[in-house]
């Protein structure tokens, strides 16, 4: 079988393409939350990465969990309940906590359907960008079940509570159209188009220098939830870094002799 997740890097920029097209890439079975995590730790681990688009082969962006599995209850589900608890954590809550952990912006090009987790999935990322033809779906409720992998953390974070609660409440699929209107996604364009678009967004991205771009995410990430004079302490101590990196002199630099700066990471 072909590798759940594909791994492929273009210069600065990797891009993640989930690769269960004949199960609409559902990301419920562990080889796809270790795909996903995996990938996830490589990059962190290689400062050559910039940026990362996260995509989906085939039709679909993913399909969220796999529903005959739910059937047979051959994944996560337990008729212990309590080891139920313990395979959620043992499964695919490894991949919020994975996105959390990512150092790299990351991209979500949505082709297709974002169903369910499949949804949650683009949430984790930090820009969505989706395909004219993509549709989303926080349809946990119409399973009888509800959000297991973060949705109700992150949902509300990007379009607001009260959007969240209707779309949660009610579990109904919108269109790209109205996720751009909502601010779930931050633009729509062709299907043709869109992962040349999303790579040509993460190329913007990777321009900057490494660990600059690296903490700026961290900062948004913390800002989130921490008090003001918290962050501003944890922004100065990450300033510090900062000021340090040759990267830093060489932007000003080229900024005072007007030229394009040449960052290395260093």
């Amino acid at each position: 079988m072909a590798d759940a997740v594909l791994y492929e890097q273009e210069g600065n920029v990797v891009t993640l393409t989930l690769n269960r097209p004949d199960i609409r890439n559902a990301i419920s079975a562990e080889e796809m939350i270790g795909g996903i995590e995996d990938a996830l730790d490589r990059i962190n681990r290689d400062n050559s990465v910039r940026c990362v688009v996260v995509t989906g082969a085939g039709t679909a962006f993913s399909s969220g969990g796999n529903v005959k599995n739910m059937k047979a209850r051959t994944e996560t589900a337990s008729s212990l309940p309590a080891q139920t608890r313990r395979n959620y954590r043992g499964g695919i809550h490894r991949i919020p906590m994975a996105f959390e952990a990512l150092e790299v912006p990351a991209i979500a090009a949505v082709n297709g359907h974002a169903i369910g987790a499949g949804c949650d999935l683009a949430l984790m990322c930090d820009i969505r960008i989706a395909g004219e033809s993509a549709k989303f779906a926080e349809s946990f409720v119409k399973l009888g079940i509800v959000s297991g992998d973060g949705g109700g953390w992150l949902l509300p974070r990007v379009v607001g509570y009260s959007k969240a609660a209707e779309l949660s409440f009610t579990g109904d699929m919108i269109d790209a159209k109205e996720a751009l209107e909502i601010k779930l996604v931050s633009r729509v364009v062709p299907d043709d188009r869109l992962l040349a678009e999303a790579k040509v967004l993460a190329a913007r991205i990777a321009a900057n220098p490494p660990h600059a771009l690296r903490m700026t995410k961290r900062l948004l990430k913390e800002g989130q939830y921490m008090q003001m004079a918290n962050l501003l302490e944890l922004a100065a101590a990450m300033q510090a870094l900062a000021h340090a990196t040759k990267d830093h002199e060489e932007a000003v630099t080229a900024f005072v002799e007007k030229r394009k700066p040449v960052f290395k990471g260093d």
